[in-house]
Protein backbone atom coordinates (compact mmCIF):
# COMPACT_ATOMS: atom_id res chain seq x y z
CA UNK A 1 0.00 0.00 0.00
CA UNK A 2 1.28 3.45 -0.89
CA UNK A 3 2.32 5.72 1.96
CA UNK A 4 0.83 9.16 1.39
CA UNK A 5 2.33 10.56 4.61
CA UNK A 6 5.84 10.80 6.02
CA UNK A 7 6.25 11.02 9.80
CA UNK A 8 9.54 12.07 11.38
CA UNK A 9 10.08 12.70 15.06
CA UNK A 10 12.77 14.17 17.24
CA UNK A 11 14.52 11.88 19.69
CA UNK A 12 12.16 12.24 22.67
CA UNK A 13 9.04 12.29 20.48
CA UNK A 14 10.23 9.18 18.65
CA UNK A 15 10.80 7.33 21.92
CA UNK A 16 7.38 8.39 23.20
CA UNK A 17 5.64 7.14 20.06
CA UNK A 18 7.49 3.81 20.19
CA UNK A 19 6.44 3.30 23.81
CA UNK A 20 2.97 4.84 23.90
CA UNK A 21 1.78 5.60 20.38
CA UNK A 22 0.29 9.04 19.74
CA UNK A 23 -2.71 10.50 21.56
CA UNK A 24 -4.28 13.94 21.65
CA UNK A 25 -3.27 14.55 25.27
CA UNK A 26 0.37 13.94 24.31
CA UNK A 27 0.29 17.16 22.24
CA UNK A 28 1.12 20.47 23.90
CA UNK A 29 1.64 22.64 20.81
CA UNK A 30 0.28 22.61 17.27
CA UNK A 31 2.35 24.41 14.62
CA UNK A 32 1.16 26.00 11.38
CA UNK A 33 3.57 27.57 8.89
CA UNK A 34 3.36 30.33 6.31
CA UNK A 35 3.07 29.28 2.69
CA UNK A 36 -0.07 30.61 1.05
CA UNK A 37 -2.21 27.96 -0.71
CA UNK A 38 0.31 25.20 -0.06
CA UNK A 39 -1.75 24.38 3.03
CA UNK A 40 -4.62 23.03 0.90
CA UNK A 41 -3.06 19.57 1.00
CA UNK A 42 -3.27 19.73 4.81
CA UNK A 43 -6.99 20.56 4.90
CA UNK A 44 -7.94 16.91 5.36
CA UNK A 45 -5.57 16.63 8.31
CA UNK A 46 -6.96 19.84 9.80
CA UNK A 47 -10.53 18.57 9.64
CA UNK A 48 -9.54 15.28 11.27
CA UNK A 49 -7.56 17.02 14.00
CA UNK A 50 -10.15 19.73 14.67
CA UNK A 51 -13.16 17.41 14.56
CA UNK A 52 -11.94 14.07 15.92
CA UNK A 53 -8.37 13.86 17.18
CA UNK A 54 -8.52 16.83 19.55
CA UNK A 55 -12.25 16.55 20.34
CA UNK A 56 -11.83 14.87 23.75
CA UNK A 57 -8.45 16.35 24.65
CA UNK A 58 -8.35 17.04 28.39
CA UNK A 59 -5.41 19.45 28.56
CA UNK A 60 -5.33 22.86 26.83
CA UNK A 61 -3.83 22.96 23.35
CA UNK A 62 -1.52 25.81 22.40
CA UNK A 63 -1.31 26.76 18.73
CA UNK A 64 1.39 28.79 17.02
CA UNK A 65 0.93 30.04 13.50
CA UNK A 66 2.18 32.55 11.00
CA UNK A 67 0.26 33.75 7.95
CA UNK A 68 -1.80 30.87 6.49
CA UNK A 69 -0.97 28.72 9.53
CA UNK A 70 -2.50 31.25 11.90
CA UNK A 71 -5.54 31.65 9.64
CA UNK A 72 -6.06 27.86 9.56
CA UNK A 73 -5.98 27.58 13.32
CA UNK A 74 -8.47 30.43 13.81
CA UNK A 75 -11.14 27.80 13.11
CA UNK A 76 -10.24 26.22 16.45
CA UNK A 77 -12.14 27.67 19.38
CA UNK A 78 -15.16 28.45 17.22
CA UNK A 79 -18.42 26.64 17.98
CA UNK A 80 -17.98 24.32 14.98
CA UNK A 81 -14.27 24.26 14.06
CA UNK A 82 -14.72 21.82 11.17
CA UNK A 83 -17.38 23.99 9.55
CA UNK A 84 -15.18 27.06 10.09
CA UNK A 85 -12.19 25.28 8.54
CA UNK A 86 -14.31 24.27 5.54
CA UNK A 87 -15.51 27.85 5.16
CA UNK A 88 -11.96 29.23 5.18
CA UNK A 89 -10.85 26.62 2.66
CA UNK A 90 -13.74 27.42 0.31
CA UNK A 91 -13.32 31.19 0.59
CA UNK A 92 -9.58 31.02 -0.02
CA UNK A 93 -9.82 28.40 -2.77
CA UNK A 94 -12.39 30.33 -4.81
CA UNK A 95 -10.81 33.79 -4.58
CA UNK A 96 -10.64 35.62 -7.89
CA UNK A 97 -9.06 38.91 -8.92
CA UNK A 98 -8.93 41.17 -11.93
CA UNK A 99 -6.35 40.50 -14.66
CA UNK A 100 -3.73 42.67 -12.95
CA UNK A 101 -4.74 43.16 -9.32
CA UNK A 102 -2.96 45.89 -7.41
CA UNK A 103 -2.18 46.00 -3.70
CA UNK A 104 -5.45 47.80 -2.91
CA UNK A 105 -7.54 45.10 -4.60
CA UNK A 106 -5.69 42.23 -2.92
CA UNK A 107 -5.90 43.91 0.49
CA UNK A 108 -9.63 44.55 0.02
CA UNK A 109 -10.22 40.90 -0.89
CA UNK A 110 -8.29 39.72 2.17
CA UNK A 111 -10.38 41.95 4.44
CA UNK A 112 -13.60 40.67 2.87
CA UNK A 113 -12.52 37.05 3.38
CA UNK A 114 -11.60 37.76 6.99
CA UNK A 115 -14.98 39.37 7.70
CA UNK A 116 -16.79 36.25 6.47
CA UNK A 117 -14.48 33.75 8.18
CA UNK A 118 -13.91 35.55 11.50
CA UNK A 119 -16.87 37.80 12.25
CA UNK A 120 -17.12 39.47 15.65
CA UNK A 121 -19.10 36.54 17.06
CA UNK A 122 -16.31 34.11 16.14
CA UNK A 123 -13.79 36.28 18.01
CA UNK A 124 -16.07 36.22 21.07
CA UNK A 125 -16.26 32.42 20.90
CA UNK A 126 -12.49 31.99 20.51
CA UNK A 127 -11.57 34.33 23.35
CA UNK A 128 -14.30 32.97 25.60
CA UNK A 129 -12.89 29.43 25.72
CA UNK A 130 -9.56 28.14 27.01
CA UNK A 131 -9.31 24.65 25.49
CA UNK A 132 -7.33 26.16 22.60
CA UNK A 133 -4.89 29.01 23.21
CA UNK A 134 -3.95 30.81 20.02
CA UNK A 135 -0.62 32.48 19.26
CA UNK A 136 -0.04 34.49 16.06
CA UNK A 137 3.39 35.80 15.10
CA UNK A 138 3.40 39.16 13.32
CA UNK A 139 6.38 41.19 12.10
CA UNK A 140 6.56 44.82 13.29
CA UNK A 141 8.47 46.82 10.70
CA UNK A 142 11.35 49.16 11.35
CA UNK A 143 12.79 51.82 9.04
CA UNK A 144 12.07 51.57 5.32
CA UNK A 145 10.36 48.20 5.70
CA UNK A 146 7.43 50.15 7.18
CA UNK A 147 6.97 52.29 4.07
CA UNK A 148 4.17 51.74 1.56
CA UNK A 149 6.21 53.51 -1.13
CA UNK A 150 9.19 52.37 -3.24
CA UNK A 151 11.29 52.69 -0.10
CA UNK A 152 9.75 49.43 1.10
CA UNK A 153 11.61 47.56 -1.63
CA UNK A 154 14.88 49.15 -0.49
CA UNK A 155 14.05 48.07 3.04
CA UNK A 156 13.35 44.51 1.89
CA UNK A 157 16.58 44.31 -0.08
CA UNK A 158 18.57 45.68 2.85
CA UNK A 159 16.97 43.26 5.31
CA UNK A 160 17.46 40.32 2.95
CA UNK A 161 21.15 41.16 2.63
CA UNK A 162 21.58 41.55 6.39
CA UNK A 163 19.76 38.27 6.98
CA UNK A 164 22.00 36.44 4.50
CA UNK A 165 25.02 37.35 6.63
CA UNK A 166 23.49 36.74 10.05
CA UNK A 167 19.87 35.87 10.78
CA UNK A 168 20.02 37.87 14.02
CA UNK A 169 20.64 41.01 11.96
CA UNK A 170 17.06 40.68 10.72
CA UNK A 171 16.15 42.20 14.09
CA UNK A 172 17.44 45.56 12.86
CA UNK A 173 14.51 45.63 10.41
CA UNK A 174 11.74 43.61 12.07
CA UNK A 175 10.53 42.75 15.54
CA UNK A 176 8.67 39.54 16.31
CA UNK A 177 5.31 40.24 17.98
CA UNK A 178 3.41 37.31 19.48
CA UNK A 179 -0.31 37.98 19.81
CA UNK A 180 -1.64 35.44 22.29
CA UNK A 181 -4.83 34.13 23.85
CA UNK A 182 -5.50 35.78 27.25
CA UNK A 183 -5.27 32.38 29.00
CA UNK A 184 -1.77 31.64 27.67
CA UNK A 185 1.08 31.71 30.17
CA UNK A 186 3.59 32.04 27.29
CA UNK A 187 5.94 29.63 29.05
CA UNK A 188 6.99 27.88 25.84
CA UNK A 189 8.17 31.19 24.32
CA UNK A 190 10.46 32.30 27.12
CA UNK A 191 13.72 31.33 25.39
CA UNK A 192 13.03 33.14 22.13
CA UNK A 193 15.64 35.88 22.12
CA UNK A 194 17.12 35.46 18.63
CA UNK A 195 15.14 38.54 17.51
CA UNK A 196 13.53 41.41 19.44
CA UNK A 197 10.28 39.84 20.66
CA UNK A 198 7.15 41.37 22.18
CA UNK A 199 3.96 39.80 23.56
CA UNK A 200 0.49 41.29 23.10
CA UNK A 201 -2.71 39.84 24.51
CA UNK A 202 -5.47 39.15 22.01
CA UNK A 203 -8.82 40.83 22.63
CA UNK A 204 -12.06 41.69 20.85
CA UNK A 205 -10.51 44.86 19.40
CA UNK A 206 -7.28 43.45 17.96
CA UNK A 207 -7.92 39.79 17.04
CA UNK A 208 -9.01 40.42 13.45
CA UNK A 209 -6.30 43.01 12.82
CA UNK A 210 -3.59 40.72 14.20
CA UNK A 211 -4.82 37.87 12.01
CA UNK A 212 -4.92 40.13 8.96
CA UNK A 213 -1.41 41.39 9.74
CA UNK A 214 0.17 37.94 10.01
CA UNK A 215 -0.89 37.30 6.39
CA UNK A 216 -0.03 40.73 5.00
CA UNK A 217 2.74 39.82 2.55
CA UNK A 218 5.18 42.69 1.90
CA UNK A 219 4.53 44.50 -1.40
CA UNK A 220 1.44 42.34 -2.02
CA UNK A 221 -0.88 43.63 0.74
CA UNK A 222 -0.92 46.83 2.78
CA UNK A 223 0.61 46.60 6.20
CA UNK A 224 -1.72 46.89 9.20
CA UNK A 225 -1.30 50.15 11.10
CA UNK A 226 -1.25 50.58 14.89
CA UNK A 227 -2.91 47.38 16.10
CA UNK A 228 -4.76 48.10 19.40
CA UNK A 229 -2.75 47.06 22.44
CA UNK A 230 0.49 46.69 20.47
CA UNK A 231 3.34 49.16 20.00
CA UNK A 232 2.58 51.73 17.33
CA UNK A 233 3.82 50.87 13.86
CA UNK A 234 3.27 48.93 10.64
CA UNK A 235 2.70 45.19 10.93
CA UNK A 236 3.26 42.60 8.20
CA UNK A 237 3.41 38.88 7.51
CA UNK A 238 4.72 36.83 10.43
CA UNK A 239 6.53 34.60 7.95
CA UNK A 240 9.08 37.35 7.43
CA UNK A 241 10.65 36.44 10.76
CA UNK A 242 9.26 32.91 11.21
CA UNK A 243 8.40 31.30 7.88
CA UNK A 244 8.53 27.64 8.92
CA UNK A 245 10.07 28.26 12.36
CA UNK A 246 13.51 27.66 13.79
CA UNK A 247 12.56 28.22 17.40
CA UNK A 248 13.41 26.37 20.58
CA UNK A 249 10.41 24.27 21.62
CA UNK A 250 12.08 22.57 24.59
CA UNK A 251 9.78 24.40 27.04
CA UNK A 252 6.57 23.05 25.49
CA UNK A 253 4.59 20.95 27.95
CA UNK A 254 4.14 17.89 25.75
CA UNK A 255 4.91 17.00 22.16
CA UNK A 256 4.84 19.46 19.27
CA UNK A 257 2.67 18.36 16.35
CA UNK A 258 3.74 19.95 13.09
CA UNK A 259 1.73 19.03 9.97
CA UNK A 260 3.68 20.68 7.16
CA UNK A 261 3.45 20.79 3.37
CA UNK A 262 7.24 20.71 2.78
CA UNK A 263 9.87 18.15 3.76
CA UNK A 264 12.09 20.98 4.99
CA UNK A 265 11.53 23.76 7.50
CA UNK A 266 12.84 27.14 6.32
CA UNK A 267 13.46 29.51 9.25
CA UNK A 268 12.48 32.89 7.75
CA UNK A 269 11.02 34.35 4.55
CA UNK A 270 14.42 35.58 3.34
CA UNK A 271 15.96 32.13 3.85
CA UNK A 272 14.06 30.48 0.99
CA UNK A 273 17.00 30.83 -1.40
CA UNK A 274 19.63 30.16 1.27
CA UNK A 275 19.84 26.39 0.91
CA UNK A 276 22.30 26.08 3.78
CA UNK A 277 19.85 27.63 6.25
CA UNK A 278 17.33 24.96 7.18
CA UNK A 279 15.96 23.73 10.49
CA UNK A 280 17.82 20.48 11.13
CA UNK A 281 15.63 19.09 13.88
CA UNK A 282 18.54 19.16 16.33
CA UNK A 283 16.67 21.62 18.57
CA UNK A 284 13.35 19.82 18.09
CA UNK A 285 13.53 16.59 20.11
CA UNK A 286 9.81 16.79 20.94
CA UNK A 287 8.53 17.59 17.44
CA UNK A 288 6.42 15.20 15.37
CA UNK A 289 6.86 16.38 11.75
CA UNK A 290 4.16 15.20 9.34
CA UNK A 291 4.57 15.86 5.62
CA UNK A 292 3.21 14.63 2.28
CA UNK A 293 5.21 11.80 0.73
CA UNK A 294 6.79 12.17 -2.69
CA UNK A 295 4.24 9.67 -4.03
CA UNK A 296 1.46 11.94 -2.77
CA UNK A 297 2.97 15.02 -4.41
CA UNK A 298 3.44 13.22 -7.73
CA UNK A 299 -0.21 12.13 -7.63
CA UNK A 300 -1.40 15.76 -7.66
CA UNK A 301 -2.27 17.64 -10.85
CA UNK A 302 0.95 19.09 -12.33
CA UNK A 303 2.90 16.91 -9.85
CA UNK A 304 3.20 19.73 -7.35
CA UNK A 305 1.57 21.28 -4.31
CA UNK A 306 -0.45 24.49 -4.96
CA UNK A 307 1.34 27.80 -4.51
CA UNK A 308 0.77 31.51 -5.10
CA UNK A 309 2.28 31.43 -8.61
CA UNK A 310 -0.85 29.54 -9.69
CA UNK A 311 -2.70 32.87 -9.69
CA UNK A 312 -0.49 34.08 -12.54
CA UNK A 313 0.06 30.79 -14.38
CA UNK A 314 -3.50 29.47 -14.51
CA UNK A 315 -6.84 30.98 -15.43
CA UNK A 316 -9.30 31.22 -12.54
CA UNK A 317 -11.44 28.20 -13.45
CA UNK A 318 -8.40 25.93 -13.98
CA UNK A 319 -6.75 27.12 -10.77
CA UNK A 320 -9.87 26.61 -8.66
CA UNK A 321 -10.37 23.10 -10.07
CA UNK A 322 -6.72 22.24 -9.41
CA UNK A 323 -6.89 23.53 -5.85
CA UNK A 324 -10.10 21.61 -5.17
CA UNK A 325 -8.44 18.41 -6.38
CA UNK A 326 -5.46 19.10 -4.07
CA UNK A 327 -7.83 19.50 -1.12
CA UNK A 328 -9.62 16.26 -2.02
CA UNK A 329 -6.30 14.43 -2.38
CA UNK A 330 -5.30 15.57 1.10
CA UNK A 331 -8.08 13.43 2.54
CA UNK A 332 -5.94 10.41 1.68
CA UNK A 333 -3.24 11.72 3.99
CA UNK A 334 -5.75 12.27 6.78
CA UNK A 335 -7.35 8.84 6.41
CA UNK A 336 -3.99 7.12 6.44
CA UNK A 337 -2.66 8.99 9.45
CA UNK A 338 -5.91 8.41 11.33
CA UNK A 339 -5.56 4.67 10.68
CA UNK A 340 -1.94 4.62 11.80
CA UNK A 341 -2.78 6.42 15.05
CA UNK A 342 -5.84 4.26 15.79
CA UNK A 343 -4.11 0.94 15.10
CA UNK A 344 -0.73 1.79 16.62
CA UNK A 345 0.92 1.45 13.23
CA UNK A 346 2.26 4.95 13.81
CA UNK A 347 5.10 3.27 15.74
CA UNK A 348 6.55 1.51 12.71
CA UNK A 349 5.78 4.36 10.32
CA UNK A 350 7.56 7.05 12.36
CA UNK A 351 11.22 7.65 11.48
CA UNK A 352 13.77 9.21 13.79
CA UNK A 353 14.59 12.75 12.72
CA UNK A 354 18.36 12.95 12.95
CA UNK A 355 20.20 16.32 12.83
Amino acid sequence: MTDWVNVRAGSSAYQHIQEQGLKADDIGLLLGASGGPKWFVLQGLDKWMFGEFFKDKQQPLDTLGTSAGAWRFAALGQQDPVAASDLFCRLYRTQTYSAKPDRDEITSEAKALLAKYIPDQAVTEILGQSAVRHHFIVARCRGWTAAETKKQMLGLLSSAFANSINRRWLGRFYERVIFHHPQSDLSFTKGWNDLPTHHVELNQNNFQQALLATGSIPLVLDGVVDIPGAPEGIYRDGGVTDYHFDLDFSDVNGLVLYPHFHNEAIPGWFDKRLSWRRTTGKKWPGVVFITPSEDFIQSLPYGKIPDRTDFAKLDAATRIDYWEKAVDAGKRMADQLQDWVATGKIREKTKLWLP
